[in-house]
């Protein structure tokens, strides 16, 4: 390992920075003047700024010194190494965690591997050489968590975890105030952010307290926090939510505005009473990490190309569906931000309201006050908008307002729960819309499924059974060629799970004259389905199937996605 003073670590990391587009000279430098005036460390000042996340340091440290990264799966899994020369305050003060150990070495994960203090106190205290790996500070927070749970910063049992919860307001409101538990919370919510995570369950049961994050539409469990905190902890996250924490028989929903690692993310919090205590979910509505983009999102371009041309169109309805999850708010959103200028005045009604759109008015439905979808709609009309977004048709009055509206002259977008493209007609012929009106302001509906996507540095080619071949009627190479499927594998890109990130797959139904009849005889939505396809319409699971040709994901993971009984 190299050995640098600090000085000339911060100016090596500042031109390893600069040389990898990370930062740019002008950032640089304005990092280097406030860190002069504070007298801080250039790459703390980094951090505080959000120009440069902690697992980006990390990555910059292990490039310069010629160091490992320790990953989550080098800590220890059981108990900590050394626990009885090694006290919880040193390591924590120090940011360091013994993660091997032999008789002649031990490897440190250290958040400051510049540091030259640590390493030698902990060889003086051990008696052996000490190798270092680089940490990424929220893992080895967890880790040491984990490992001394009930140990303060000062190595002594956390008296407000040790004292008996009561059941009793002003104590929860103490106790979700106090250090080591607003310490905790904000681990929990930084880790969920660090690692791409879209929610954060906080599950009591009888005997633990489970925290899951959901990567990529799946759930896995995380690091659990002692029992005895789980109603400190859900008392923190409400007084954070501006909820009521005195209330805990009846569900409360808020949102959270918190900078983690120096970028303002919100946070949609939903709290709901269970037989051990309140469930909590927080949903991370992180504008960075969404892309409103149709090729980003993974769309078809045929549907792209079809989505736009019906969002060009000067007024009628266009639909997009698909269950809870699927990615409905987030397509209509880059429908939204492609038609937003100076010469559209666009209106939402939400419930809830996802993200913030910057020149578009965004509207929140209060169904308590009588502010309902329809009522919003009816008002609408008046302030004269060319585009409105209904959040969910979800009845027949706000399906009479929309086509309404659209016969007024407006361009009106919103989402359906349906399975299929061809099935929204058969809904909102059920929720009472007349066929008559339905083709004259249907303009096309989108449906939409998303999918996860195989880890493009562990996914691995084999051949296809002739039974998947014959299911799915899969074109066979014919010769002595074999069709190849890829399959998920796992490493440390992917947290071993074999996918990493998601996309969309889709189906868009185009009305032409022959499902205009059918909807006028009332054709069930598997008539208009093979009419759309006749037409030139590629259905949902063809959409999928091309995915998985193409290396980008598996049948197994369109079937569930679809739920396809072929």
């Amino acid at each position: 390992m190299e050995t640098l003073s600090s000085d000339q670590a911060m100016m090596e990391l500042a031109g390893f920075l600069v040389d990898n587009r990370q930062c740019d000279e002008r950032t640089i430098e304005r990092a280097r003047r406030l860190a002069a005036e504070t007298g801080q460390r250039l790459d703390n000042v980094l951090i505080q700024l959000g120009l440069l996340t902690e697992r980006g340091l990390a990555e910059s440290f292990a490039a310069l010194l010629h160091l490992p990264i320790a990953g989550p799966s080098r800590y220890p899994a059981g108990e900590p190494l050394l626990s009885d020369c090694l006290p919880p305050r040193f390591l924590r003060q120090a940011r360091a965690l013994p993660v091997d150990v032999t008789d002649d070495v031990l490897v440190l994960a250290t958040a400051d591997p510049i540091d030259p203090f640590t390493p030698a106190a902990i060889a003086a205290a051990t008696g052996r050489r000490v190798a270092l790996e680089v940490a990424v500070p929220i893992e080895l927070d967890a880790a040491l968590d984990r490992l001394y749970p009930n140990q303060d910063g000062d190595g002594h049992a956390d008296a407000a975890a040790s004292a008996p919860l009561e059941d009793d307001t002003e104590r929860l409101k103490d106790l979700a105030s106090e250090a080591p538990v607003i310490r905790l919370v904000n681990q929990i919510i930084t880790r969920a952010v660090e690692t791409n995570a879209s929610d954060i369950h906080v599950e009591p049961f009888e005997d633990r307290l489970r925290v899951r994050y959901r990567y990529d539409g799946v759930l896995h469990e995380a690091d659990t926090p002692p029992r005895r905190l789980a109603a400190a902890i859900t008392s923190r996250i409400k007084i954070m939510a501006r909820l009521d924490i005195a209330e805990r028989r009846l569900p409360q929903d808020g949102r959270i505005r918190l900078a983690v690692r120096g970028q303002e993310i919100d946070f949609r919090v939903s709290t709901v009473p269970s037989l051990h205590g309140e469930t909590v979910v927080l949903r991370i509505l992180d504008r960075t990490a969404v892309a409103f983009d149709y090729a980003k999102l993974g769309l078809p371009a045929q549907v792209i190309r079809q989505f736009q041309a019906a969002l060009g169109l000067p007024n009628g309805i266009v639909l997009v569906t698909g269950p809870t999850g699927s990615g409905k708010t987030t397509t209509l959103y880059t429908g939204l931000l492609a038609l937003n200028s100076i010469e559209r005045k666009i209106v939402t009604v939400e419930d809830p309201i996802e993200y913030r759109l910057h020149g578009i008015t965004q509207m929140q439905v209060h169904e308590q006050i009588g502010l309902t979808f329809a009522e919003f709609l009816s008002a609408i009309v008046r302030q004269d908008p060319d585009v409105i977004m209904v959040g969910e048709i979800r009845n027949r009055e706000t399906a009479e307002v929309a086509a309404q509206a659209a016969l007024l002259g407006r361009l009106v977008l919103s989402t359906l729960h349906t399975n299929s493209a061809a099935a929204a007609v058969t809904r909102l012929r059920d929720m009472g819309l007349e066929d008559y009106l339905l083709s004259a302001v249907l303009r096309g509906v989108l449906a939409q499924r998303l999918v996860r996507r195989l880890c493009p540095a562990c996914r691995r080619a084999a051949p296809a059974p002739d039974e998947l071949i014959r299911r799915f009627d899969l074109p066979s190479p014919g010769g002595a060629e074999v069709l190849m499927l890829h399959h998920p594998v796992g490493c440390d890109e992917c947290r071993h799970t074999g996918y990493r990130g998601r996309f969309a797959i889709a189906e868009y139904l185009a009305l032409n004259a022959e499902i205009e009849r059918l909807i006028f005889a009332r054709a069930d939505h598997g008539s208009i389905e093979r009419a759309a396809i006749a037409a030139g319409m590629i259905p949902l699971l063809q959409c999928g199937l091309d995915a998985v040709l193409a290396g980008e994901t598996t049948i197994e993971e369109v079937v569930r996605s679809v739920r396809a009984e072929n």
